[in-house]
């Protein structure tokens, strides 16, 4: 039998050089075709809460909720809590703000002694007796002034004015 004018034999016999692979000497090529890194429908492009901010953060550096309770100190059920619309206790919030690199609420601009004395309580995470043993006055006082009870003493203001301007 013959292939076009060739036995068929010699057909056979010229393809056992190649083994399995008949494309054994073609070049090989390869491309990478980068893929679009998409977001899960999760992810908060514009984070407003605390939870979301950590969240943001925890997908960007593609880290498990575990991890970044062992980073802020708190178990792995209170990040998926933060995450989830539960807000921090004052306490996290330095950890959080350490973690995230930022601080993830805006400082309030002109504002009053109050409100700074507020802020700085909130990005320290300190309790009031804490905040009124820096300032060197009694927490109670302090309570009443933060929530406008009663305004300060002049020389109890001469000396939350000193701290303010201090920070």
């Amino acid at each position: 039998m013959e292939y076009s004018g060739i036995p068929v034999s010699d057909l056979r016999s010229s393809h056992k050089d190649m083994g399995v692979n008949p494309f054994y000497n073609i070049p090989k090529y390869s491309i990478d075709i980068p893929r679009p890194i998409i977001p899960p429908k999760c992810y908060p492009a514009n984070p407003k809460t605390r939870g979301e901010h950590i969240r943001k953060k925890r997908l960007d550096c593609n880290l498990k909720q575990s991890e970044i309770a062992r980073i802020i100190g708190v178990s792995e059920s209170t990040i998926w809590n933060w995450e989830h619309g539960s807000e921090p206790d004052v306490k996290h919030v330095p950890s959080i703000i350490k973690y995230l690199g930022y601080v993830p609420f805006d400082k309030p601009e002109n504002i009053g002694i109050s409100e700074k004395l507020r802020y700085y309580k909130l990005i320290n995470g300190l309790t009031i007796k804490q905040l009124a043993k820096e300032i060197g006055c009694n927490h109670e006082q302090l309570m009443d002034w933060i929530g406008g009870k009663v305004r300060p003493s002049k020389r109890n203001l001469e000396r939350i004015r000193k701290f303010v301007e201090a920070l």
